[in-house]
């Protein structure tokens, strides 16, 4: 009888196929985004670690925790990538679901105990290249995509900045961007740091768009924490700066942020 049940159950199988399986959903977040982050010779070792705290500082802080838990996943899937010269741009950190402080704080310590990657010239079009590609293959389900750039000074090497940012847009990406303005650049680096019309116009031109799309900008790196808060607040409850923080006032450009509006929709 029992090799009689195994005959039957085999001539089933033979006819009727095995017996689908439910295929694994993907996880629902309410904005896939990367960070990337200017780590060229423009930016020394100091000013490197004070990028690091900053990132960990404003993942960790209240306005964000908030905006992750408002969403209506009540999480958001986070991505770190560094670049340089045009092939000096590497995935540190992938994709991470982050729900709440416990989760925030970890992703926070593994990306200040990530060491530099780079020290070249400065590709921003390969950055976001690499972050698009991130975006394009992630397994999740973002209701919204995001690439966050920030840095101190033009594209000076590599892809196209505009062609990159113009293909991220295309694919219903919003670029974002944080200009860290050097008040005090070597000689050999002025017209990088600062170029006609500013570092923040610069990236309104250049890096950034999409829907909703906006820069941010501080004099000091001492103040990239504060105006990553802000940003990260914003991109993840998906609003300005400016409608997020309304009231809150703006620090002064002598050392907190500042906004550069020009929103784009």
């Amino acid at each position: 009888m029992r090799r009689i049940g195994l005959a039957s159950m085999a001539a089933l199988l033979l006819a009727f196929g095995p017996v689908p399986r439910t295929p694994a959903l993907a996880q629902d977040v309410d904005v896939a985004l990367v960070l990337v982050s200017d780590v060229s010779r423009s930016i020394d070792d100091e000013e490197f670690a004070l990028e690091k705290d900053g990132y960990a500082s404003a993942l960790t802080s209240q306005a964000v925790i908030e905006a992750i838990q408002g969403g209506s996943a009540g999480r958001i899937a986070i991505a770190y990538v560094e670049f340089a010269g045009g092939t000096e741009v590497r995935t540190v950190l992938d994709w991470t679901t982050l729900d709440g402080k416990a989760s925030a704080e970890a992703f926070g310590i593994r990306l200040k105990a990530a060491p530099r990657s780079f020290w070249g010239r400065t590709a921003i079009g390969d950055g976001v290249g690499l972050a698009e590609q991130l975006l394009a293959e992630t397994a999740l389900n973002p209701a919204r995509r995001v690439i966050d750039v920030c840095g101190d000074g033009t594209s000076n090497a590599g892809r196209e900045v505009t062609e990159a940012r113009d293909e991220a847009v295309k694919a219903g990406i919003v670029v974002n961007g944080l200009a860290i303005v050097n008040g005090h650049p070597a000689s050999w680096t002025f017209a990088h740091v600062q170029p006609p019309g500013g570092l923040a116009n610069y990236y309104r031109n250049n890096v950034t768009g999409g829907v909703g799309s906006f820069v941010l900008e501080v004099h000091d790196f001492a103040s990239f924490g504060e105006a990553m808060t802000r940003k990260l607040a914003s991109e993840i409850a998906d609003a300005t700066p400016a409608q997020l923080f309304a009231g809150h006032g703006k620090a002064s450009s002598a050392g907190g942020p500042t906004e550069a509006a020009s929103y784009r929709r």
